[in-house]
């Protein structure tokens, strides 16, 4: 991973760094199967070298982002890069302290304390992924201002308080707009250090196709791309919803593709159906048409 971050670009003094805190801060044996091993990369110089800097410095950090600006790709990559074990914790109606912190279970006859994830991460010194922090509840919200500010203390009701591990990061993840979700209060942002992600580029676009896709023929990695710009910029128009923007369903369809399925029947599946309007549907159909020919099929698009 430090090997792509030199392609990247990334300055060779943050790499070092990176080497020096990985050195100095070991994982347990037994937690090594939670430093995650990403199916994807993160493609994009400016917002790696602002996680890396935070993260550091001892930061914690929100990345902020429509729809398929990589959030949560970027935060799998940072818990590798800097070789941590990862919690994800995800916010929802039924996200409460308890679910984070831990809570009385019984086992073996007696009353025992069952860690959350917010708890192990600051005991083993993971990266705790707060995904979708904006969609969290007000008790939720309270553990997460001693835990996040300069304190960095989480005080277990009926127990004791625990100091966080040196080594302890969180990466909250928010997007605008979604059903549920609301503004972070100020004491919350204050307690970040914020990321705009922007949307991800044509010339990063192509690297992440030809990564998972080194097979695949210039002509369409160029339409495939190309589709994903228009489709984006249909949106950004307000002609179309961000249901179509969908670069896991971009890259699914391909991979369908490589499986032999026929090109339009893929991107109907990965893209067109996930809006549920037919009027929107018939716009996103027409965005296809002008870039993949009908019945294009795998011998076309891959190298064999």
């Amino acid at each position: 991973m430090l090997e792509f971050l030199r392609k990247e670009g990334i300055s060779e003094n943050l790499i070092m760094e990176i080497e020096k805190f990985r050195k100095f801060y070991k994982v347990e044996p037994n937690l090594q199967y939670r430093i995650p091993q990403p199916k994807y990369s993160y493609y994009g110089r400016d917002v790696w070298e602002q996680a890396i800097t935070a993260l550091l410095c001892g930061e914690n950090i929100l990345l902020v982002g429509s729809k398929a600006t990589g959030k949560n790709v970027l935060a799998e990559n940072l818990a590798l890069v800097f070789g941590r074990p990862k919690w994800d914790i995800s916010f929802h109606m039924n996200t409460d302290s308890s679910t984070l912190i831990g809570t009385d279970t019984f086992e073996n006859g007696q009353v025992v304390f069952r860690e959350g994830p917010i708890y192990e991460c600051a005991k083993w010194g993971g990266f705790g992924v707060l995904d979708e922090i904006n969609m969290a509840k007000n008790d939720s919200m309270s553990v997460l201002h001693a835990t996040l500010d300069y304190r960095r203390i989480i005080d277990v009701p009926g127990y004791d308080k625990i100091a966080l591990h040196d080594a302890v990061r969180f990466i909250a993840t928010m997007n605008y707009g979604y059903a549920g979700t609301r503004e972070l209060n100020e004491a919350l942002t204050s307690r970040f250090m914020v990321i705009n992600m922007p949307s991800i580029s044509s010339g990063n676009l192509r690297k992440l196709l030809l990564k998972e896709f080194p097979n695949i023929n210039q002509e369409y990695l160029e339409q495939f791309t190309g589709l994903f710009r228009d489709l984006k910029l249909k949106s950004d128009n307000s002609e179309i919803s961000t249901k179509s923007v969908d670069l896991r369903g971009l890259i699914s369809a391909i991979n369908l593709m490589d499986k032999d399925l026929e090109a339009k029947k893929a991107l109907n599946m990965g893209i067109t159906n996930k809006s549920f309007d037919d009027f929107e549907r018939k716009l996103i159909q027409d965005v296809i048409d002008l870039r993949i020919p009908d019945k294009l099929e795998r011998n076309e698009i891959f190298k064999d």
